[in-house]
Order: C-alpha cells, then sequence, then structure tokens
C-alpha cells in the first residue's frame, strides 16, 4: 500500500473536502456512456478501480454480475459504503491487487484519469501489470488518460441561462424580449471567448516549455485541490505503452464527445482496450 511520502496524492485524495466532492458526484459523460454501452456487457464481473465517491459504481452496477469498487483512499471506499451500502467495495492500491484472484473479472474501469493519478512511473507499471492479471481472456479494460498537448479551451456557456435572464429582465411576451436576448448572449459569448482565450494561454505558459508537451509524455501538475502529480500521454504514446502489457487498442474518444476531438484542444481521452494472451500464458 502506498503511503503519503511515497505518494503525494494519497494524501489529498484523503482529505475530508476531496472526498466529499468526489461523493457528490452522480453522472457519466457522453463519452463514458458511449464506451460502456459499447464495451460492457450485462451479467459481467465489473471492477471499477479508483471508484473514488462512486460517481460511476450506480451505472456499472446495474451491467454487472458482479460488481466491487475498489481505492486506495480509504476516506472514498467510506463514503460509497455509506452511499451505496448494498454494493461491495474494498480499500486497495491498483499496484496491488493481490486479494483478487487472477482472472476474475470480465472488465476493469478506471474512470476519472485515475490511472494517471498511480505515481510514479513504477506503480503506474504495476498497475497495468495487476490489471492484466485480474482480467480474463479478452477481457475489456476502459480507462482515461490527460492530453499533454491540451493548451486551447473552447469557449463555453450556458443559454438557457442566457434565454432565463432575458426572459425576467424583458418577459416572455414583451417586444423587447428578442433585442435584450441578443443584447445579453452576444455579452456572454464575449465573456466566454475572453475567459477561454486567458485560460488557454494559462495553458500554453504552463505546458509549451515541459519535456511531457514535447515528449507527448511525462508528468505535470494538475491544479485542482490544490495540486495532484499526474501522468500524462498521447494516444500513440498510451497505445504504446498498453501494447506491451498485452493489450490490444479498440477504441479511442475524446472526452469532448459528441464533439470532434483535437489534439491541442482535448482535455483527455478514454481507452477502451482488450486483454491479449502474454508469451508463454495457456
Amino acid at each position: 500500500m502506498a503511503t503519503a511520502k511515497q505518494d503525494p496524492n494519497l494524501l489529498i485524495y484523503s482529505a475530508p473536502e476531496v472526498t466529499r466532492y468526489y461523493a457528490a458526484l452522480d453522472y457519466l459523460t457522453p463519452c463514458e456512456r458511449l464506451l460502456f454501452e459499447t464495451y460492457l456487457r450485462r451479467g459481467m464481473a465489473i471492477l471499477d478501480l479508483g471508484v473514488g465517491g462512486g460517481r460511476t459504481a450506480p451505472f456499472l452496477a446495474s451491467l454487472a454480475g458482479r460488481y466491487v469498487g475498489a481505492d486506495y483512499a480509504p476516506e472514498m471506499i467510506a463514503a460509497c459504503r455509506k452511499k451505496f451500502p448494498q454494493l461491495e467495495f474494498e480499500t486497495a492500491n491498483a499496484a496491488d491487487l493481490s486479494r483478487f484472484a487472477s482472472s476474475g473479472f470480465d472488465a476493469v474501469v478506471m474512470a476519472f484519469n485515475a490511472l494517471d493519478y498511480a505515481v510514479p512511473d513504477e506503480c503506474r507499471l504495476r498497475a497495468l501489470q495487476e490489471i492484466h492479471r485480474v482480467l480474463k481472456p479478452e477481457g475489456i479494460l476502459i480507462f482515461s488518460s490527460h492530453n499533454p498537448r491540451s493548451i486551447f479551451v473552447r469557449p463555453s456557456w450556458n443559454p438557457k441561462r442566457v434565454r432565463d435572464l432575458a426572459e425576467r429582465i424583458a418577459g416572455g411576451d414583451s417586444v423587447l424580449h428578442r433585442p435584450v436576448l441578443w443584447s445579453l448572449a452576444g455579452a456572454r459569448v464575449s465573456i466566454a471567448v475572453f475567459q477561454a482565450v486567458a485560460r488557454s494561454l494559462t495553458r500554453a505558459v504552463r505546458r509549451l516549455p515541459t519535456r511531457a508537451f514535447w515528449r507527448g509524455q511525462g508528468y505535470l501538475t494538475d491544479p485542482a485541490h490544490g495540486g495532484l502529480k499526474t501522468h500524462v500521454a498521447v494516444p500513440e504514446r498510451v497505445a504504446n505503452e498498453l501494447e506491451g502489457f498485452c493489450f490490444r487498442l479498440l477504441h479511442v474518444l475524446g472526452d469532448d464527445y459528441p464533439r470532434v476531438s483535437r489534439r491541442y484542444v482535448t482535455d483527455w481521452y478514454y481507452y477502451a482496450f482488450s486483454k491479449t494472451q502474454a508469451t508463454g500464458e495457456k
């Protein structure tokens, strides 16, 4: 089991405020839903590794013949057990899955970039070995990983909020409604573009000088929760690394789905791999 000294992220994930944050999440992204529905079959034995506060637990458990959620932060597991007392949760480090039998699961899911926070490199590599061991032949691995070359931020805003505000100001039937709506929409778009440019410049300043950006793999500091040491890799690097652990790439999909993924825009990618037979295995 990793200690906070060996893994600086463990102390962050053990903090009460961080546990509460993840325990409050209760959604799937369109990207996750597509990959889960495509590659996970009803009745599978599913290991939800790096389960956090249980965001993916209800959906995966509804599919699974056997569902196990695992996380290396005991506080996260306590939160999961409180939310879902009917489900099975275990405190376990991805790099040491010795409590689970070989070939015991049809699928392993590491959502929300959990593999990126298995640090240092030795921990991530042991985790891949362990995942391969606990998967059945042709078993499915679904996980996500940060894109080190994500620099440009798309402008975003909530059109519904703009429409609601226009209605409060001018009324739905007022002759002023449309001019007010257009004015508010124009202002909101301008603000969104300014914010996107500012965030893009900040990312460029942080990432362009790093080896991870130019090599396509390495470590960056994710500012979330005060700063998480984060492994990052472009899809080509991820595919090559997983191939070395006897996994076959099935699918790559940007977290910004259904938008088209862009090399310098997409924040992270989701991957689906299948386990292949290692040399010497029978």
